[in-house]
């Protein structure tokens, strides 16, 4: 679900991988549709690698992408531009054991910010794809006799 999908620091939204070059990639805008390439000395983070502190751990993005989603039954999230309480109290329905000295304000802004983009553009898909050894085992269950 957030493979190639990327944040760069500087840059608002979030951007799609559409190319790798030598010494560069190429994105596309989720906010305006328009194709760039990505600095070198940009800070870029894929979504699929970030994750939120925790009283115990850490959980992945993918994971509170999908609290917010099951608590909003599929329908966008509330306003990253809501007031700071509204946030961290929205916040902390959805992950309640979030570690409230490592996760700051603005994480929780970008966060709510994401899904709602992500939510927009329709990329919000939670189905798991299925595993390469349960394809085969179908596959050789089927040609028995």
């Amino acid at each position: 679900m957030l493979k190639g999908i990327l944040a760069i620091s500087g840059q608002p939204g979030l951007f799609k991988l559409v190319a790798e070059a030598k010494n560069r990639i190429i994105v596309e805008s989720l906010l305006t549709g328009k194709r760039m390439p990505a600095n070198p000395s940009a800070k870029i983070s894929s979504l699929e690698d970030i994750a939120v502190y925790t009283q115990s751990s850490e959980i992945s993005l993918k994971d509170v992408l999908k609290k917010i989603h099951g608590h909003e039954s599929g329908n966008a999230a509330i306003s990253a531009k809501s007031s700071d309480n509204e946030l961290k109290k929205y916040f902390e329905i959805i992950v309640p054991e979030y570690d409230k000295d490592r996760v700051y304000l603005s994480d929780i802004k970008k966060i709510i910010l994401w899904y709602n983009i992500l939510h927009e553009h329709q990329l919000l898909d939670f189905s798991e794809p299925e595993e390469e050894t349960g394809t085969e085992e179908k596959a050789e269950q089927s040609e028995q006799p």
